[in-house]
């Protein structure tokens, strides 16, 4: 029998190392897309070492047109599972932060999140089964918190949400997992301080991954792992929005964040 594909992006690290090892373990075949070559094939060679799975390695960077093309040249071929997670955030204000840099996110965050999930969705719908997994944010759900990277989380949600619709009676999933901080290194990398955020706010990417593909599985289409988060994006929706606003800036660090 053919084994099960995932393809992952952004899997070098963190949700998405989560995701390529989980799907690994539960007999996927992965293929693994970074545009760090050396650490996709470290991870790799541990995936094929531990679980026997076959693993297939594309480099590509998302923020490049190409980059996107080439994997979803890939993706039309058919996958079974499309986990969207390569996205990045970025530290300091709108008005100072690089164009380039502002441009380089949203192609990553936004641009390949709606390629890639256009390009594995037809093979989906032929075959009548798939699942593709969007990698947004709480704060795609809580506006202000990083004004750049909210809206980018916001679109992964929004996007998700309406071909959740479309795709009723096709036998094809789609989901949007929305964590709130989670042990990664997203905020060194974006360059955000978070020493003094309390320690019950923090997520682990194992209990992320774990609560995600519960969720799949009961076929929820909004997904937001952690009863704290659970119980923040209800209560931001029980209160006006400039009360929200308030307490993101207080909370959020909604402030010196793109």
């Amino acid at each position: 029998m053919l084994r099960r594909v995932a393809l992952i992006t952004g899997p070098t690290s963190g949700i998405g190392e989560g995701f390529a090892r989980r799907y690994a373990a539960d007999g996927y075949d992965v293929v693994l897309v970074s545009r760090n070559a050396d650490r996709l094939n470290q991870l790799a060679a541990e995936l094929s070492n531990e679980g026997g799975c076959n693993v297939e390695v594309l480099p590509a960077d998302l923020a490049d047109s190409a980059g996107r093309a080439e994997v979803a040249e890939r993706l039309a071929g058919g996958v079974d599972v499309l986990v969207n997670n390569a996205g990045f955030g970025t530290s300091g204000d709108f008005w100072t932060a690089d164009p380039a840099t502002l441009q380089s996110q949203l192609d990553v965050n936004v641009t390949a999140v709606m390629q890639l999930t256009r390009a594995a969705l037809p093979a989906m719908i032929d075959n009548g089964v798939g699942t593709v997994i969007n990698v947004a944010s709480v704060a795609g759900l809580l506006s202000g918190r990083g004004s750049t990277y909210s809206a980018s989380k916001a679109y992964v949600v929004s996007l998700t949400e309406g071909l959740a619709v479309g795709l009723r009676g096709t036998g094809v999933g789609i989901h949007v997992v929305c964590p709130g901080y989670v042990h990664t290194e997203f905020h060194d990398r974006a360059g955000i301080d978070m020493t003094s955020l309390p320690s019950f706010m923090w997520l682990e990417v194992d209990d992320v991954v774990r609560e995600t593909l519960s969720d799949v599985a009961r076929g929820n289409v909004v997904i937001i792992p952690g009863l704290q988060y659970k119980a923040i994006t209800a209560a931001s929706r029980m209160v006006p929005r400039t009360l929200a606003r308030a307490a993101t800036s207080v909370f959020g660090r909604g402030r010196g964040r793109t």
